[in-house]
């Protein structure tokens, strides 16, 4: 009787125990975001931007990006280009009001430099997306920069045509804080 109340104190303990080493801490998202698309044309940046951020360096397993982005943000800097954005043609915002995107597994790749597998979900179609990731440190804030690319027609953005080019290169940089 004395082993299965010790073993199960020991499983109650290596349970909480284990709960509270993987406690990933909580960010949120502070001004002076950016997330920016650049191509011979179009251009631009959306203006809104919503999530969580859930990152521990030390404990990548419970590391988590969930982010959305409001199509009626985007600003090329050309009010009737923004709105052509929103027609059913581009990302058809009256049915799909946002981008999504949701991390699945985080990796470091080198020193502050990390990759992150997700799912991004852009005119009600989701494709996987690794996003490149660097990560600079001060205090409770941190900064996440990066670069990619994405092809605007696997999302059904437009039509394939040689005034838009399909690939779209996205940078951001993302400073968060604790919670």
């Amino acid at each position: 009787m004395k082993k299965l109340i010790y073993s199960t104190l020991a499983v109650c303990y290596l349970v909480v125990t284990g709960a509270m080493t993987f406690n990933t801490p909580s960010y949120e998202i502070k001004q002076g975001f950016l997330i920016e698309f650049k191509s011979k044309d179009p251009s631009g940046v959306f203006k809104v931007l919503k999530g969580n951020v859930n990152f521990d360096e030390n404990h990548l397993e419970g590391s988590k990006f969930n982010f959305t982005i409001p199509i009626n943000s985007i600003s090329t800097g050309n009010g009737m280009m923004n709105k052509k954005a929103q027609t059913e043609e581009w990302f058809y915002a009256e049915k799909h009001p946002e981008i999504k995107y949701v991390s699945h597994k985080i990796e470091k790749t080198k020193q502050d430099s990390y990759l992150v597998d997700g799912t991004l979900t852009i005119k009600g179609v989701s494709r996987n997306q690794k996003v490149p990731l660097k990560l600079t440190k001060h205090g409770n804030e941190l900064i996440f920069k990066g670069d990619f690319a994405i092809n605007r027609i696997d999302f059904k953005v437009g039509k394939k045509s040689d005034a838009v080019p399909d690939f779209m290169n996205i940078s951001y940089t993302l400073p968060v804080t604790k919670k």
